[in-house]
């Protein structure tokens, strides 16, 4: 029972990570079908568009480390957890800034 309860632990980061990924790249997929994808008047409005998720994924793996160190809390699921969630943040953020307009939008 000990083991089934470990590689469950092991396993649940990378299930959620994947689900979340999945989800994302699916929607953005659909979005590039559809011809939806967010578009910017600006270069630098482009840019920040599409830096939006990665930014969010490095935003979260630093939470990550952070939470890491001061909980105690194993690095590589705290690492793979953040990162996924990160992701989803930087989608919802891209869904967001790309139907946002005004100034510098």
């Amino acid at each position: 029972m000990e083991l089934a309860l470990e590689i469950a632990r092991i396993l649940l980061p990378l299930v959620i990570v994947c689900g979340i990924a999945i989800f994302v790249v699916v929607r953005m997929k659909h979005k590039y079908k559809k011809g939806t994808l967010g578009k910017k008047e600006s270069t630098g409005a482009q840019n920040i568009l599409d830096s939006l998720i990665p930014l969010g994924m490095l935003f979260g793996c630093i939470v990550g480390m952070i939470l890491s160190t001061l909980f105690p809390i194993p690095l590589l699921s705290t690492l793979s957890l953040s990162a996924g969630i990160g992701l989803l943040l930087g989608y919802l953020g891209y869904e967001i800034y790309s139907k946002k307009v005004g100034k510098y939008g």
